[in-house]
């Protein structure tokens, strides 16, 4: 099981029920038990693989809510119009990538890797599918060989 190397300040189920409001999402409750945990932070076990053709990546942080250089917010608003509006993206790589969790409709609890540099021909043509779950994806994540 992965563990987190540090985590951000603990926050409540009232804050995530404040931002789920201020930007119009449901968050997943693996994702909720995540941030009531950790409120993000950075994995010990970071790697995982995104696709044959990708390779792999790791995790370079969980975001979290708060007062604190790359929280949801602030990513949130620097992403709208990005990435498809059935997502919000909770981590990233050290490439510029990010992690994304699906909010809504058939996307609703899965995670996915969003590359920023291809530009895509047809919409999620630069998104690769990693987990059906956050706990799937928490969970695999792996130490570098």
């Amino acid at each position: 099981m992965t563990k987190m190397s540090s985590k951000n300040p603990k926050i409540s189920l009232q804050d995530i029920k404040q931002f789920e409001q201020e930007y119009d999402v449901t968050l997943p409750n693996q994702y909720v038990d995540f941030l009531l945990e950790y409120n993000g932070g950075y994995p010990e076990e970071s790697n995982f693989k995104i696709s044959d053709d990708e390779g792999e990546s790791l995790v370079n942080k969980f975001y979290g809510i708060g007062d604190m250089k790359s929280n949801l917010s602030k990513v949130f608003e620097v992403l709208e119009g990005e990435i498809p509006e059935d997502f919000i993206s909770i981590a990233n790589d050290p490439g510029g990538n990010e992690i994304l969790l699906g909010v809504s409709g058939e996307y609703q609890g899965k995670i996915y890797f969003w590359i920023h540099d291809i530009e895509p021909e047809e919409e999620m043509g630069n998104m690769f599918i990693l987990a059906d779950s956050f706990d799937e994806f928490f969970n695999n994540l792996y130490l570098s060989k």
